[in-house]
């Protein structure tokens, strides 16, 4: 074997040579593009910091923040790619009103294109874009949203049941809710979205996938046979499948004249009729399509309103003053023992707990950044140009510590009638995003919240279980408590409500 190879060991100078020019070249090139940025001035070949990244995802964050303070941006090098992280909230906002060809590509994940596949709503631009929104605007009309807020009850209250019986079993042991508020979000986003196309068994594989898909998102992006990534791709295509095959079922069913009982028949209901009145297809509404476009609805809602339910019992917990405020409002308009759904009329009353809502998505923003891809060099300021192909991250969290009086409390009061902070810094407001891409679906996400703070703390008592760092943030895609918000749970109300799903 030796001598096979003998002939090669004359050339191992050439060889060693060539690849420090190669790692001597990719240091020169992320210079270039640094320039006098803040940012690490020596980076590890092609995996530069990406080893920081998934080993503390938290930490390396805070360090971009801290370097971005003179200038309002930051550089680093992640798996052979270039990244400008954005701290400032006009930054920002410029990022977001250039999502264009010749500007920036939203991803939603530095790798997301192949990870959610060619057809996702984030990535498309201009008059597609605006046309698909159209198609969709009947998914979250009032009557749309009424729909969804009796099925959002319904399993919120059953699974709300489950986890106090869960902490019974073991009294004196806390209970861990990320994942069981994870299950709970899953349940809902089938039940709201497809309901009743999608059978038990269907749903059992759907968690399982859906579960890989999370797994992958926070790993390395290889794409090969045994790794994480690639098991995250195969289960997102798997997903779709499922998810098409449910657009097919409501559209025929709409087609009969049904009525509508989840977001997907809302929404081929419209189909149906441009088909009808029109005579033509609509663009973007074949069954993969729109299975594409579910599962973009389905990896929005889903992560980011479990991170807002675990903080939400975090910070009530903190805060005993909010709690027995939202208490009280609540108790005022609607009771457990009376069998009945909270309406939109009386979700409209809770003025105080909506305010709660929207304070706790602030402080803690679901989605911490929004990645972008640069398609071009693009002028972020005067004296500094993003080069082509640059991952740009524009941190939702950061602007929400910038404007707002005294940012770093917890104050709910700051969105009453009277302060109206979120008019004021409306701007810096950037949880549900900006631009043309800005979250259709925030209306059904502040709902879902707010009907959720209000059965936990009327249905349930609740100790939070702390321990040294519990409230420090977690990546698990979205931002977490890092011990999981582990409680223990006690029935309060006299008996739960008599609900449950047709």
């Amino acid at each position: 074997m030796v001598a096979c190879f003998s002939f090669l060991f004359p050339l191992a100078p050439f060889f060693v040579t060539l690849l420090f020019l190669i790692l001597f070249l990719e240091q020169i090139s992320y210079l270039r593009k640094k320039r006098n940025v803040p940012g690490p001035n020596i980076v590890l070949p092609f995996l530069g910091n990406a080893i920081s990244l998934v080993a503390k995802p938290t930490r390396f964050w805070e360090v971009q923040a801290d370097l971005a303070t003179s200038l309002g941006f930051s550089v680093n090098y992640i798996i052979g790619r270039f990244i400008v992280f954005i701290r400032s909230t006009e930054l920002s906002h410029y990022i977001f009103a250039n999502v264009r060809p010749d500007a920036f590509l939203l991803v939603g994940h530095p790798f997301g294109k192949k990870l959610f596949g060619e057809h996702n709503m984030i990535y498309m631009f201009g008059q597609d874009h605006k046309d698909l929104r159209r198609q969709i605007a009947p998914n979250f009309t009032p009557r749309a949203l009424s729909t969804y807020t009796a099925l959002q009850q319904i399993i919120i209250l059953q699974h709300l049941k489950s986890w106090e019986r869960l902490s019974s079993e073991s009294p004196g042991k806390p209970i861990s809710l990320r994942l069981l508020a994870r299950d709970m979000n899953l349940e809902t986003s089938q039940t709201v979205f497809v309901g009743r196309y999608l059978s038990r068994e269907a749903r059992d594989k759907f968690r399982d996938d859906y579960n890989l898909f999370n797994t992958g998102l926070m790993k390395l992006p290889f794409d090969l046979p045994g790794f994480a990534f690639r098991n995250a791709r195969l289960a997102v295509e798997r997903l779709i499948e499922t998810l098409s095959d449910c657009a097919t079922q409501s559209k025929k069913r709409m087609s009969e004249g049904d009525e509508p009982s989840c977001l997907i028949d809302f929404w081929m209901q419209e189909t149906v009729r441009e088909i009808a009145e029109s005579k033509t297809v609509p663009p973007h509404s074949s069954d993969v399509e729109t299975g594409s476009y579910l599962f973009d609805f389905l990896f929005a809602a889903q992560d980011a309103s479990t991170s807002s339910l675990l903080w939400t019992v975090t910070l009530l917990d903190s805060h005993p003053d909010v709690l027995r405020r939202v208490r009280e409002e609540v108790s005022r308009i609607w009771s457990p023992e009376s069998d009945t759904l909270i309406s939109a009329e009386q979700l409209r009353e809770m003025k105080y707990t909506q305010a709660v809502a929207r304070e706790v998505i602030r402080y803690r923003p679901p989605a911490t950044l929004v990645p972008h891809i640069a398609m071009k060099d693009f002028p972020l300021t005067e004296s500094y140009t993003i080069p082509k192909g640059t991952i740009v991250f524009p941190s939702v969290y950061e602007s929400s510590f910038q404007g707002f009086t005294e940012a770093d409390r917890f104050e709910p009061e700051r969105f009453s009638e009277d302060r109206q902070e979120e008019v004021i810094f409306k701007r810096n407001y950037l949880a549900f995003g900006a631009g043309p891409h800005q979250c259709v679906g925030q209306r059904y996400a502040l709902n879902h919240l707010v009907l959720f703070i209000a059965m936990f703390v009327t249905v349930l008592d609740f100790k939070r279980h702390r321990t040294e760092g519990c409230d420090e943030i977690m990546y698990c895609p979205t931002i977490c408590p890092k011990d999981g918000c582990r409680v223990s749970l006690s029935r309060r109300c006299s008996r739960y409500p008599n609900l449950s799903l047709n």
